[in-house]
């Protein structure tokens, strides 16, 4: 008996050992699950911040490329239009030594010499025409058109009867276009 006191003894001491590291398991299992649940609770904290933060960076990214081909676009059109219209300064600066050609032009030769001279005009004339013409330089044609504001300048208004209501009757200064774009308006009487 006595044998099975002690035995038994030890199997109380055991329980009680085994209790005790039974306890303090529990304890380290409920920290973990206490630890993990700061730290999930943490981690997940921190991972919508670095969701939020990458959202953020990647809507700035998409704003910086639109608005860099927005860039690239108006470059582009702004480069076309230099190249297309690089000649209207030139033109602009031209347009009255062609006025005064055509003045001159109008002038009726007197004798040989005024004649060869005007023959000479004519041609100088000529060539700038067609120089001016390869560029993509037109004159607007007016009379006996409809008033257009943005391609005439109306100076004067007159009723006639045999024209109708809002047409150029007489144009007193040549209008010209570079390709699409008026360099300088006809300056134009217009009918009532």
């Amino acid at each position: 008996m006595a044998e099975n006191n002690k035995h038994t003894e030890e199997m109380n001491e055991n329980a009680e050992a085994v209790e005790e590291i039974f306890d303090e398991t529990g304890a380290v299992e409920s920290t973990e699950e206490t630890i993990s649940e700061d730290v999930s609770v943490e981690g997940a904290s921190e991972l919508e911040e670095l969701q939020q933060k990458l959202e953020e960076s990647e809507n700035r990214y998409v704003r910086l490329r639109a608005d860099f081909e927005n860039f690239r676009r108006r470059v582009n059109l702004d480069k076309e239009a230099s190249e297309k219209y690089r000649a209207q300064s030139l033109v602009s600066d031209l347009l009255p030594a062609i006025d005064n050609f055509e003045r001159a032009l109008q002038m009726a030769p007197e004798d040989e010499k005024s004649k060869s001279l005007l023959q000479g005009m004519e041609m100088v004339y000529r060539s700038l025409l067609d120089a001016l013409k390869k560029e993509g330089v037109e004159v607007i044609e007016s009379v006996g058109n409809e008033f257009d504001p943005h391609l005439h300048q109306a100076v004067m208004q007159v009723e006639d009867s045999e024209a109708g209501s809002n047409v150029v009757v007489e144009e007193f200064q040549k209008g010209y276009k570079l390709k699409d774009r008026v360099i300088r308006p006809s300056m134009v009487k217009v009918s009532q």
